[in-house]
């Protein structure tokens, strides 16, 4: 048993550049859904280990209810017109408008994605919201059985339909490629070049067919600088998110709406 547990540090090690030469030389989908089922059970096992002194089945139901209420404070800050009648979806408890489920960042990958401890075995699909206490974190781009791969909104990539809280002004948000000069900021075009915009003005998910990739009115950001485009065909401003991507660490991820 001493000589096996000295031996799996160099057996992993083999089965990474393993995984790594074929991924080079081919299809890289069954590849990454082998690397998300081996390696991304030891991140979750890692992740969970300092969580074990504790009262794991506590803490679980706790991180549940957070997200819960996460996507209740979601639901509650989302604009609502009259009620057609007394059966409208307005009577539905905000609260019960979204399925989530919580999960931990247990890893940061390139091109500024992170890996989170939940998988397709909870529900995670491609294409679904993730958000934390503070703001929009990104999309799932991949999800393996326990693991999946999140795409923050400030990658040069990432595009996000959006709109200003205020004046409702629709747009589209982008990651910024230099982000070292602009300190992770990321660009909102509005498609409409004579919009009012100015600094301290918030931004929020302009909302996806079916909620995805993104659900309507998830905080983005704030607005910081409003960029000189005089005569273009948008306008453009600098926006700051309010998550802090350096720091992340309980998020939720939408399933998906309750049926109604």
């Amino acid at each position: 048993m001493r000589s096996f547990g000295r031996r799996l540090p160099m057996l992993l090690v083999v089965l990474s550049v393993a995984l790594i030469a074929a991924d080079r030389w081919a299809s890289p989908t069954p590849l990454r859904a082998l690397g998300s089922a081996v390696f991304g059970s030891l991140e979750s096992v890692a992740s969970s280990a300092t969580r074990w002194p504790a009262d794991t089945g506590r803490i679980e139901r706790l991180e549940r209810e957070n997200a819960r209420l996460r996507a209740a404070l979601l639901a509650t800050g989302r604009p609502s017109g009259p009620k057609k009648n007394k059966h409208d979806k307005g009577d539905k408890s905000p609260m019960d408008r979204y399925r989530v489920v919580p999960a931990h960042a247990i890893g940061f990958g390139r091109d500024r994605t992170v890996t989170i401890d939940v998988g397709s075995a909870a529900g995670v699909a491609r294409d679904m919201t993730v958000f934390d206490s503070d703001g929009l974190i990104g999309r799932v781009i991949q999800a393996g059985p326990a693991t999946a791969t999140v795409q923050l909104i400030t990658s040069p990539s990432a595009s996000v339909g959006a709109r200003l809280a205020g004046s409702r002004e629709v747009g589209v948000v982008k990651g910024v490629a230099d982000h070292g000069a602009d300190g992770g900021l990321i660009r909102l075009s509005l498609l409409n070049p004579e919009a009012s915009v100015s600094p301290g003005d918030h931004v929020v998910t302009l909302g996806s067919p079916n909620l995805r990739p993104y659900v309507p009115d998830v905080p983005i950001g704030s607005v910081v600088s409003v960029e000189d485009a005089s005569g273009g065909p948008t306008r453009t401003a600098l926006v700051r998110p309010f998550a802090r991507f350096s720091a992340l660490d309980l998020v939720t991820v939408v399933l998906g709406s309750e049926a109604l």
